[in-house]
């Protein structure tokens, strides 16, 4: 069966050189795959690769079958592949309800089930703050307002690049049990995370990066099983 997405060879870097070294990965429909490793791996770069934001030198991204190496972010966006980046990023000087109305005008010819009252009605407190502007929300509030943003391109795949960091680990939980929902609606979704216990909550299998390399795969319960492993690769206790 084809998998929803697959990366074969993946070649990627910047004017310094490479950083992926022929990355090969796929994600099944309906799955939450946890890309793990050390700080400098390759983990952002490859993410970023994925969504058009860094060029690959070579290799074949595929959507569905469709190839989308190489080509232009907005286009990668527009064909179902999101990204809730690092950071938050979100637009500071923008109310709630801005921010989200203008992710959505960005990917409006996309169809799908996420509009403005489906994200309120799955992430209520935005609704409540709607009318704050992004730097008066709290760091928590403005990681929803980037997944609620993500999920009005109406994606599908959708990426996540460390969504806990920087939070406090009651707002890690909050994090956790907003994408665990999201398996109702078939979330199909790569989690990019330092933060293990965010990955095992969440995810059905592990892929770990090393050195710009896919090293270790393996099932979650293999991975809960497996603390050696975790040492050695991540540093994990």
């Amino acid at each position: 069966m084809t998998a929803l997405l697959e990366l074969e060879e993946v070649r990627s870097g910047y004017e310094v050189g490479d950083v992926l070294h022929g990355v090969d990965l796929q994600l099944e429909e309906g799955e939450i795959l946890a890309l793990l490793g050390r700080n400098g791996v390759g983990k952002t770069t490859l993410v970023n690769t994925i969504v058009g934001l860094v060029r690959p030198r070579s290799g074949s991204i595929r959507l569905d079958g469709r190839d989308l190496a190489g080509a232009p972010a907005h286009e990668i966006a527009r064909a179902g592949i999101t990204i809730v980046p690092q950071g938050r990023r979100i637009f500071a000087d923008l109310t709630v309800e801005e921010n989200l109305k203008l992710a959505r005008r960005a990917t409006a010819d996309r169809p799908g089930p996420w509009g403005l009252a489906e994200v309120y009605e799955l992430l209520p407190r935005l609704h409540e703050r709607r009318r704050h502007r992004g730097d008066q929300l709290s760091g928590g509030e403005q990681q929803m307002v980037a997944i609620g943003r993500g999920l009005l391109a109406n994606p599908r795949v959708l990426l996540f690049d460390e969504p806990s960091e920087g939070l406090a680990p009651r707002l890690v939980d909050r994090v956790i049990d907003t994408i665990a929902g999201l398996r109702e609606h078939g979330l199909s979704a790569i989690l990019v995370e330092q933060n293990l216990h965010v990955a095992v909550a969440l995810a059905d299998r592990v892929e770990i990066m090393a050195k710009g390399e896919i090293v270790h795969r393996a099932t979650m319960d293999a991975f809960r099983r497996d603390r050696k492993t975790a040492q050695a690769l991540l540093g994990a206790a």
